[in-house]
């Protein structure tokens, strides 16, 4: 009885949520607009990372590998092969899901701190390919020149409101996914990989199989920010994939909440609000973020979701488990 109350109470605060963002684009500058929609974009970005950090204890450094590889195949091929919109989409998204694949072969079977290093190794390969092979990706001087999605003459991409619609509809999709796909008998095996593994091996789980696919998925959801990050920006450089963005999303989901999915979405509407705030006032604004993140880990490890959500224990959940943190290998 209490817990369907309990998901109720969830999807009346999600349909609540859902229409509020509908009706900001009456009434939101253009300016304001422009960051909602990047807050959506990142939001996706956070969420999918989550899938590792929150749901299967794997933190990761070299996530935005495969939001670099979507967005720099979107770039690609339609600049400079002239590919319309759903090719490129389908491109970006296989590509990045392939990446995400095979860089699972690699990782999945590590943990604790050899997680961490493996995947930003990983995340510089990727940022390196992206910075010295200029042939196809113009270097440091990235692609610019993207164009907005052509969904036909009836629907302009190049508006505003209209592009930020098509963002709004994606993030609710991928939310919907996410969630059914950690509500399922997997995603809560996930759960008790992150809570112990050996015990889950000794249930009879392939944990590795398990934490690959995990790895997967979570780059596949990472790759559909990547490609509207393309869209979105109109340009794409190496700084899209180096590591710093992969800190700012690790940091997305550890100031929100890890292991909530609403957390991470609201941690990259802070981050990007502080971003776009102190960037007008101060070039080291860096400094700033970095320093919300030591308090962040010191005072509120469990992220802003755990503070005033009451009977759904989000405050119980962690990044690492006890059996994870020793490092080593599975």
């Amino acid at each position: 009885m209490a817990r369907a109350a309990n998901f109720k109470n969830k999807a009346l605060l999600f349909i609540g949520v859902s229409v509020l963002l509908v009706l900001a684009a009456q009434v939101l500058s253009t300016y304001w607009l422009s960051i909602l929609t990047l807050v959506l974009i990142f939001g996706i970005l956070a969420m999918s990372l989550d899938i590792l950090m929150g749901y299967t204890g794997l933190p990761s450094f070299g996530h935005s590998a495969f939001f670099g590889v979507a967005a720099y195949t979107v770039a690609i091929l339609s600049t400079r092969y002239g590919v319309g919109f759903w090719g490129c989409v389908g491109g970006a998204f296989l590509l990045s899901t392939a990446v995400a694949a095979i860089f699972g072969l690699l990782v999945a079977h590590t943990k604790g701190v050899y997680f961490l290093m493996i995947t930003l190794a990983l995340s510089m390969v990727v940022w390196g390919l992206a910075f010295r092979w200029v042939g196809m990706t113009s270097g440091d001087n990235g692609i610019s020149g993207i164009p907005r999605p052509d969904l036909g003459e009836a629907v302009s991409m190049g508006d505003d409101v209209n592009f930020y619609y098509f963002v709004l509809a994606v993030y609710i999709a991928v939310f919907l996914l996410i969630y059914l796909f950690l509500r399922s008998p997997f995603g809560q095996s996930l759960k008790g990989i992150r809570e112990s593994e050996s015990r889950m091996k000794n249930l009879g789980y392939n944990t590795w199989l398990h934490k690959y696919l995990s790895y997967v998925v979570a780059g596949m959801f990472s790759g559909i920010s990547g490609i509207l990050w393309a869209y979105y920006n109109g340009f794409v450089s190496p700084s899209d994939v180096e590591i710093t963005a992969s800190f700012e999303a690790f940091l997305m989901v550890i100031l929100g909440g890890p292991g909530t999915l609403v957390g991470p979405a609201l941690g990259a509407g802070i981050i990007i609000f502080l971003q776009n705030f102190l960037s007008a006032f101060t070039e080291r604004w860096l400094i700033v973020i970095g320093t919300i993140y030591i308090l962040t880990i010191l005072y509120l490890p469990h992220g802003i979701m755990a503070l005033n959500i009451r009977g759904l224990k989000f405050n119980k959940t962690k990044t690492l488990s006890n059996d994870q943190t020793s490092g080593g290998t599975s």
